[in-house]
């Protein structure tokens, strides 16, 4: 069922990418196409230079010596995925970009997230990529020669309206990368919320790839002078955030941000933060 216009969720890209199937007898520039289509859902559409690409398996590939499935498997068991994905990042988040760059959704509660905890504690790194690559899910949903897609917003791949909101928080703002930009980083994403097990806002973007972090899930208030809804705390989003230097000359870039400003305050920090260069994703009361 359709959620609104996709470009008004952040999810354009993949709403606007069908499923792509590899046939055999395809065209080398085919062939070229279906790589950069697995490296791109794989790597979570990170930039991967000339120099990173795997000559061997893309090769094998070509000469149709690997299935797109283990195409797939070669890219997410290669040092290019592990040093990006695995080794650089908390365990719970590794795990759920797993499950979105192999499987196309995210994890559906903690069990399943402790389940693969498990499996990269007693059998390791390799164990775990085949665990999604392996299993029925995927062979039902991929089969041996469509490249994996993010699904997880339109299709039966959720199967609660938490899992269903959660899928936003794994891919909004697809001109960034998984990690490039994304207010989380390499800290977990969904953990928190998993536990929990509630859903949250999908808020939409104020500009193009901007990347939300999930809202507290503890209440703010505000007590003493001013403590009535004149008084209501607000949550402000700022993507593309850059400040400028003394001599307005040059800049230095900073991560995206968050700031809960009090109600009388946001004209005040709305001008501190334009003045900065910085570009307001989102304001939303707390």
């Amino acid at each position: 069922m359709p959620f609104g216009p996709a470009s008004r969720l952040g999810v354009s890209l993949f709403d606007e990418t069908p499923p792509v199937e590899w046939v055999a007898g395809r065209s080398q520039e085919e062939a070229e196409t279906f790589i950069k289509a697995v490296y791109r859902q794989v790597l979570g559409n990170a930039y991967v230079m000339e120099s990173e690409r795997l000559s061997v398996p893309e090769s094998q590939f070509k000469r149709g010596e690997l299935s797109v499935r283990e195409f797939v498997r070669a890219v997410a068991k290669s040092e290019l995925y592990r040093s990006r994905f695995f080794t650089s990042c908390a365990r719970y988040r590794a795990i759920e970009l797993n499950f979105r760059h192999l499987l196309g959704r995210p994890p559906l509660d903690l069990e399943e997230m402790r389940a693969h905890s498990t499996i990269l504690d007693t059998q390791g790194f390799e164990a775990e990529i085949d665990s999604y690559l392996d299993s029925d899910e995927y062979q039902s949903t991929f089969g041996e020669n469509f490249v994996p897609y993010i699904r997880g917003y339109k299709t039966e791949a959720c199967t609660s309206m938490v899992q269903f909101t959660h899928t936003f928080q794994l891919v909004r703002g697809a001109s960034s990368s998984s990690l490039k930009g994304d207010l989380s980083g390499k800290a977990p994403k969904l953990n928190a919320l998993v536990i929990q097990g509630i859903p949250t806002p999908v808020v939409s973007p104020a500009s193009k790839g901007a990347v939300f972090s999930a809202r507290p899930t503890g209440s703010v208030t505000r007590l003493g002078v001013d403590g009535s809804a004149g008084g209501k705390v607000y949550r402000i989003e700022v993507t593309g955030y850059r400040a400028k230097t003394f001599n307005s000359i040059s800049k230095f870039r900073r991560s995206n941000q968050v700031f809960l400003v009090p109600y009388d305050k946001l004209s005040q920090e709305y001008q501190r933060i334009h003045q900065q260069g910085g570009v307001i994703a989102s304001i939303t009361p707390v």
